[in-house]
């Protein structure tokens, strides 16, 4: 029997549980939504990823569940996270693993549940994400202005996720616009996802270069934090995929001049996007590289090498549906390969840290910036 001095095992396991949990939701989510358009439609595929998906659908139920219990019996904890600006920015994760599970839903998961269920879904989880996506967009650059205290040298690629929300909005919104009823129900949700697009873009330009520069000026990241480098792939790789469903979507939905402009829209601006891409994952594969040789351990920042790369696997499927090119169905194979492994790695790691009881463990000082006098190394 539980007596008053006895509380509950379950909040109490969820103290030091953080929002950047909802990384394996996107992480699982995006290993089902970036397989389904892969050039090779291999017999039984389909029903392997509709099960990818699922377990992505049970665990952000799961994490739902245990966040609330979080806020419920653990609010000092909840609200030093806001307060911290490193964990701050991962409240942009629950928007994203929203809408990666509401995506898969229309993607793969309507082969489980049924096309109206899936839409339904679908609807449901667009809404919220959108919705939790734009404040958190707002409400975490205020806090780091207002209340974070932070300096350039502080700036990590943690920064980007608040802003990468909505532009994970304009990628899967589209795929409601044929469920909606034709004429202005249509055009304005699929204009609506091109001005989350804008929003989102044009957020990113802004915070990259802090982070860019830092990277040049301040040394390597510390080890832990050296693969969320990764996460720079994901405004790159998202926009392009958001670019591509425009121009899916819009014959038929917006006049005719505007239709074709989205075609012309998907490669102009997703061929030198992609190309950019290509050059940042060298860059923090060999940052990568260089932190396993100093000792780098497994952490949750290693769930970084999944969505970010997914994205850049839906990105280069759209560009070969909208080029033609064999030239991008290549690497969208070798990409979700990448994926694959990558989300096996992290999943053994995750299960494992929480089967030893470490994952789960009140953190040490988290390392936001290496020391001058270690910065760079020899």
């Amino acid at each position: 029997m539980v007596t008053a001095a006895q509380p509950l095992a379950y909040p109490v396991s969820v103290r030091h549980l953080g929002p950047n949990w909802y990384a394996t939701v996107m992480g699982t989510a995006v290993v089902a939504t970036a397989g389904a358009a892969l050039p090779p439609h291999l017999p039984g595929l389909r029903l392997v990823l509709a099960g990818v998906w699922a377990l992505a659908f049970v665990l952000l139920l799961a994490l739902l569940g245990a966040r609330a219990a979080h806020w419920v019996h653990h609010r000092d904890q909840a609200r030093a996270h806001l307060l911290d600006p490193v964990t701050a920015p991962f409240y942009g994760c629950l928007a994203m693993a929203l809408l990666a599970v509401g995506g898969g839903a229309l993607t793969v998961g309507r082969d489980v549940i049924g096309v109206w269920a899936a839409v339904a879904l679908d609807a449901v989880l667009f809404s919220a994400g959108t919705a939790l996506g734009l404040a958190a967009a707002v409400a975490v650059p205020y806090l780091m202005a207002v209340r974070h205290r932070v300096e350039p040298g502080q700036a990590t690629p943690v920064w980007l996720l608040p802003l990468v929300a909505p532009m994970v909005s304009a990628a899967v919104g589209p795929l409601l616009v044929p469920h909606l009823p034709p004429g202005q129900p249509r055009e304005t949700l699929l204009l609506v996802c091109f001005a989350l697009f804008g929003l989102s873009l044009l957020a990113t330009l802004v915070m990259l270069p802090l982070v860019f520069g830092r990277l040049i000026t301040g040394g390597p990241l510390p080890l832990a934090l050296t693969p969320t480098l990764f996460l720079v792939l994901g405004p790159l790789g998202q926009s392009t995929t958001a670019v591509g469903a425009f121009a899916d979507t819009a014959p038929g939905v917006v006049p005719a001049p505007y239709s074709q402009g989205f075609g012309v829209l998907a490669v102009l601006y997703g061929v030198p996007v992609m190309g950019f891409a290509l050059l940042w994952f060298c860059l923090a594969t060999v940052h990568v590289l260089r932190a396993r040789r100093h000792g780098m351990r497994f952490a949750m920042t290693w769930w970084s090498f999944t969505f970010p790369v997914g994205t850049c696997v839906t990105g280069a499927e759209a560009l070969g549906r909208h080029t033609g090119l064999v030239a991008y169905e290549g690497p969208a194979v070798v990409l979700y390969a990448v994926l694959v492994v990558a989300w096996a790695t992290a999943a053994a790691g995750t299960v494992r840290g929480l089967l030893r009881g470490e994952l789960l463990a009140g953190p040490g000082p988290a390392p936001v910036a290496p020391r001058p006098a270690t910065a760079r190394t020899r």
